[in-house]
C-alpha cells in the first residue's frame, strides 16, 4: 500500500529511544523529511545515521529538554526554520511518573506539564502552519487508561485524550486530524530498567493474549498511517497497540 507519505515533513519529539525512534525510522522509510527532537545528541546522531544508511533523507535534529519553559514554542521554531513547514507531528516525550499518595505538590505538577501541558503547548504552535495549509496529522503516543496504581502519567495521559477528541471536532474542517496511541507493554530502556525478564515473562503469560512484550515497531506501523493522508477520515480517536491487554472495549 502506497501511504502517500513521500514529500511530507514531520516533527518527531521524544526520538531519541523507544516508540519515537521506531515511528521516526519508519517515517523516515516512507520518504518523510523529518525533524528529530530529544536531550541525548549522541541518540539523534545514532538515529540520523541509521535513516540515512537505510536511504532516507538526513534529518534535522533538534537537542532540546522539553520541559524548559518555553521549548515547546522554540522547538516549533527550529522545527519550521529546517523543514519549511510541519505537515505531521508526532508527541512522543513524556515518561511515567509513580506517586506515593502523600506526593509534594510540585511532583503532580512536573508529572502534568510534561505529559499534558508541553503536548497541548507544542500542538498549538504548529497548527496555525497546518491550518493555513488545510492539512495536517497529529499522532500523540499516551497511555492506559485501567491504572492499577497511582500514576500521575496516567491523569496526564487521560488529560491528553479529552484535550485530543475536543480539538479534533474544531480542526477536523481544515483537513488536520488528531489520534491518540495508548502502548501497552512496549519493550524499551525504561521497561527492561523497571521490569526484569523474569517479571515481563510471567506478566506476559497472565496478563496479554498475544503471549509476549511488544516490540516500538509494531506500534509505530499505525502511527505512520495515521501520519498519512489515506488516513484522512480516522480523527478524534483512541487506539491502543497492547497485544490485547486491555479488559474492556471501550
Amino acid at each position: 500500500m502506497d501511504l502517500q507519505l513521500k514529500g511530507k515533513t514531520a516533527l518527531v519529539t521524544g526520538a531519541s529511544q523507544g516508540i519515537g525512534r521506531a515511528i521516526a525510522k519508519g517515517l523516515a522509510a516512507e520518504g518523510v523529511k523529518l525533524c528529530v527532537a530529544a536531550r541525548r545528541r549522541e541518540l539523534l546522531d545514532q538515529l540520523a545515521r541509521e535513516i540515512v544508511a537505510a536511504g532516507g533523507q538526513p534529518p534535522q535534529i533538534a537537542v532540546i529538554d522539553i520541559m524548559e519553559e518555553g521549548a515547546p514554542q522554540k522547538l516549533a521554531q527550529e522545527a519550521l526554520k529546517g523543514l519549511g513547514r510541519i505537515d505531521i507531528l508526532i508527541n512522543c516525550a513524556g515518561g511515567s511518573r509513580p506517586l506515593p499518595i502523600d506526593a509534594p505538590e510540585e511532583k503532580w505538577t512536573e508529572a502534568m506539564t510534561l505529559n499534558f501541558t508541553r503536548v497541548r503547548q507544542l500542538t498549538h504552535a504548529v497548527l496555525p502552519g497546518m491550518i493555513k495549509r488545510q492539512w495536517g496529522r497529529i499522532v500523540n503516543i499516551t497511555g492506559k487508561s485501567e491504572p492499577d496504581r497511582l500514576n500521575a502519567a496516567f491523569s496526564a495521559k487521560a488529560a491528553v485524550h479529552a484535550w485530543s477528541k475536543g480539538l479534533s471536532r474544531e480542526v477536523g474542517k481544515h483537513g488536520i486530524t488528531i489520534n491518540c496511541i495508548p502502548p501497552g507493554r512496549i519493550m524499551s530502556e525504561q521497561i527492561r530498567r523497571n521490569y526484569p525478564e523474569p517479571e515481563r515473562k510471567e506478566f506476559s503469560e497472565r496478563e496479554i493474549p498475544v503471549g509476549r512484550y511488544g516490540e516500538p515497531e509494531e506500534l509505530a506501523c499505525l502511527a505512520v498511517f495515521l501520519a498519512s493522508p489515506i488516513a484522512c477520515y480516522i480523527t478524534g480517536t483512541v487506539m491502543p497497540v497492547d497485544g490485547g491487554l486491555r479488559r474492556f472495549t471501550f
